[in-house]
């Protein structure tokens, strides 16, 4: 059974040095694959060793990654994410410029990302298994909400999310990852 999610609900100082290009990357891998060297974050990613170590002790220093301890041989440091899941309120930063503007930069990078996975689900797709092609259903659903009935309504598929994760996952079973991302529509776009 898995341990209970940690979360981190985003500061202003921690969405600002999220919000870079190769950071949020760096926490998704190591949030998605565990834990990992700056060599080899560096390898995957493309990107420089150097580089990868700096913006790693800088998310670090604002505790979204931390060593994981004693997984390293000699001077080797491995890195993992220290958290689970990261939420912000774009509202909170109001008197934040940059971390306003962070918020809004992480949320559309955010956004492409989900996308991109879509994308390379769909272009695979072929090469999954019959079962797997039809379990993995794309759905969308209109309906009329207020602001409270859908955080309520969230609050519930994330208490029915968390039954699903904690139970003891079969042999076969696969890493899903389950976007939800409830969006109002515009007045004048509802029937």
């Amino acid at each position: 059974m898995d341990e209970p999610l940690k979360h981190v609900d985003l500061d202003a100082r921690q969405i600002r040095t999220l919000a870079h290009p190769l950071r949020s990357r760096l926490v998704g891998e190591l949030r998605l694959n565990g834990p990992a060297t700056a060599t080899k974050l560096a390898e995957r990613f493309g990107t420089n060793t150097g580089a990868t170590s700096y913006h790693l002790r800088q998310l670090a220093e604002v505790g979204l990654v931390e060593d994981d301890t004693g997984a390293g041989r000699g001077r080797e440091r491995v890195w993992r994410a220290a958290h689970d899941v990261t939420t912000w309120e774009r509202d909170r930063f109001a008197d934040d410029p940059n971390a306003t503007a962070a918020a809004g930069w992480l949320t559309s990078a955010y956004a492409r990302h989900i996308a991109e996975r879509i994308e390379d689900w769909n272009r695979g797709v072929a090469d999954e298994s019959p079962e797997w092609r039809a379990a993995a259903q794309f759905s969308d659903y209109i309906m009329r909400l207020t602001a409270s009935e859908l955080t309520q309504m969230t609050k519930e598929l994330d208490e029915l999310i968390e039954r699903w994760r904690h139970r003891q996952p079969a042999a076969d079973a696969r890493p899903v990852l389950l976007y939800l991302y409830p969006i109002p529509l515009a007045q004048e776009d509802t029937p």
